[in-house]
């Protein structure tokens, strides 16, 4: 290769690497440049988030004069409370409300009728609803206790209120109302409750509390839905263990209901929820009284041996596994000893005279502490 030859292929090669570096560095201007866009993207997209928040936070109207009766059902969780103040204009957006409240941990709003303005700021709000500074007083108080039945569910239902028991039990009983019911609550009454072996559709879902009416004479209908708004919100607490459990809600109130019907005091809950348990994993009728005194429709302190011959789909005694359905409304403590039971190896437990409850392994020792302790005349 002669000289002029080899000098015109440096030549060429210096060229080629000139343009490579020509191109590197538009390309690194090009990287630059989005680079540059992405951050102020971001940077603008943040801002503009953190300042739609704050004024998502601030008075809809910090110069309004109004007041707005806001009513808050019971038994509202955090979503339905922001939706219905966004929907009556004292907040400017439900879902920046509701993580607020998170964020913050707030919680323990009161039901009730508010007086809320729009040149309230949401901490303001969140104050006024944890403290229950509410419009008016309640007319009057309805309150379930733990371990009430429908029929005497109705009957507090009906003094309250001043109607006719019968009328209110058959109402709880209509079907119309029970398909309404289901309808408007389809996480809580599944078609479980239509099993044609449940005496009663509603027994165990009417939640044990207090409540407050805010007008005179609530109707059945209403009182039903403060209930069952009450029922949604506690179950909503446990939707995560009872899946873990694979019980459905039928299952948890059903199995809740005999804890609550059996125990004596709260200590006592989970080894009797365990040993009921225990009986079923081993294909054991779980042979508890309460059962036998629902399928009869009594309520009895001493459960004679021909009471246990009722020939009913709610006789533990003839039949395994749980009753078709509750046997009565079962408050949280029982619902949490349904879903954490303790671990035990107790298959058997009688309630003495004194109110203690003995718990044992086999039914030899059950016969012995029942001969201690209870006449073994039935």
């Amino acid at each position: 290769m002669t000289t002029d030859e080899k000098n015109a292929k440096k030549a060429s090669i210096r060229e080629k690497m000139l343009e490579h570096q020509k191109e590197a560095r538009v390309v690194r201007k090009i990287v630059l440049i989005i680079s540059i866009l992405l951050l102020l993207f971001i940077v603008f997209i943040g801002g503009g988030g953190y300042l739609y928040i704050q004024s998502a936070l601030k008075p809809v109207d910090s110069k309004s004069k109004s007041q707005k009766t806001v009513e808050i059902p019971i038994g509202s969780s955090v979503t339905g409370i922001a939706q219905t103040l966004e929907k009556n204009g004292v907040i400017k957006n439900a879902k920046v409300f509701k993580y607020y409240v998170k964020l913050k941990n707030e919680g323990g709003f009161m039901a009730g009728d508010y007086q809320l303005s729009p040149s309230m700021d949401v901490p303001e709000i969140v104050s006024r609803l944890k403290t229950g500074k509410v419009l008016a007083k309640a007319s009057f108080k309805i309150t379930i206790p733990e371990g009430k039945q429908l029929k005497e569910i109705a009957a507090i239902m009906a003094t309250a209120t001043k109607q006719n028991e019968d009328d209110v039990f058959n109402k709880l009983n209509d079907k119309e109302f029970i398909k309404e019911l289901m309808v408007k609550y389809p996480d809580v009454l599944s078609d479980e409750i239509m099993n044609g072996s449940i005496k009663y559709k509603l027994e165990g879902y009417l939640f044990p509390a207090t409540y407050p009416f805010y007008k005179p004479n609530p109707s059945v209908e209403e009182m039903v839905t403060a209930m069952l708004d009450k029922t949604r919100t506690v179950l909503a607490d446990y939707a995560e263990e009872s899946n873990d459990k694979k019980l459905s809600v039928h299952q948890l109130l059903t199995m809740a209901s005999l804890v609550e019907e059996e125990a004596t005091g709260n200590a006592d809950r989970k080894k009797i929820a365990s040993v009921f348990y225990n009986r079923m994993k081993k294909g054991m009728p779980l042979q508890t009284d309460p059962t036998v005194l629902y399928a009869q429709g009594k309520h009895k302190e001493k459960v004679l041996y021909k009471d246990l011959e009722v020939s009913s789909p709610y006789n533990t005694y003839q039949h395994t596994g749980l009753p078709p359905g509750p046997i009565a409304n079962a408050g949280k403590v029982s619902i949490e000893a349904a879903l954490e039971p303790e671990e035990t190896d107790f298959y058997y437990f009688l309630a003495t005279a004194e109110g203690e409850v003995i718990f044992t392994k086999t039914l030899e020792e059950h016969n012995k502490e029942k001969a201690k302790h209870i006449s073994n005349k039935k």
